[in-house]
Order: structure tokens, then sequence, then C-alpha cells
């Protein structure tokens, strides 16, 4: 019997993630790098299938070609589990 993979989500409606359908031109990469699989392409664009799952990592944002997503990473759950890794303070959790 096959497992569900339980779907990370993180605060609500709190992401900082922006995204231009209008520069998108389908290319893929987004769907490539985002390890929460927040974008999916749909009629050969991508779309924010899944904001609330988005970490804030940069990803997609860094590897965008045509600057159509944003995120400001630093601020979201990936920068304090980084941060508790880093300090060595694994009581640090926003999960």
């Amino acid at each position: 019997m096959k497992r569900k993979a339980m779907e990370m989500k993180y605060l609500r409606n709190v992401v900082t993630l922006q995204y231009d359908k209008n520069k998108c031109t389908g290319c893929g990469m987004c769907t490539e790098v985002c390890p929460h699989q927040v974008f999916q392409l749909v009629d050969g664009k991508a779309v924010v299938a899944n904001r609330d799952a988005c970490m804030e990592c940069g990803a997609c944002a860094r590897n965008c070609p045509f600057s159509a997503i944003f995120v400001r990473p630093g601020v979201g759950c990936a920068y304090a589990i980084m941060m508790s890794r880093f300090r060595k303070r694994p009581e640090i959790s926003c999960c």
C-alpha cells in the first residue's frame, strides 16, 4: 500500500511570493527548482499551485530567466530552519 506524502504547509497567506504571469514564457525552470512544488505548468505557463507551501528559499526567483517571480528570501520558514542548524539550536522552528 502506498502512503501519500505529507504536504508541507507554513503560515497561510503570509508568503512574500509574487508572480507576474505576463513575464512568464513557460520555460518551467520554477517547477524544476522549487523543493515544494509551488509551481505547475498549465497550458504552457507557470501557475502558483500551492502558495502556502512556499518556504521562501528564493530558488524560483533566482532561476527565472525572465524575472517573472519575486520572493524575499530570508524572512520565512527556510531561513528559520537554516539558522537553527547553523547556530546549533534545534529548538528554533517555524513548522
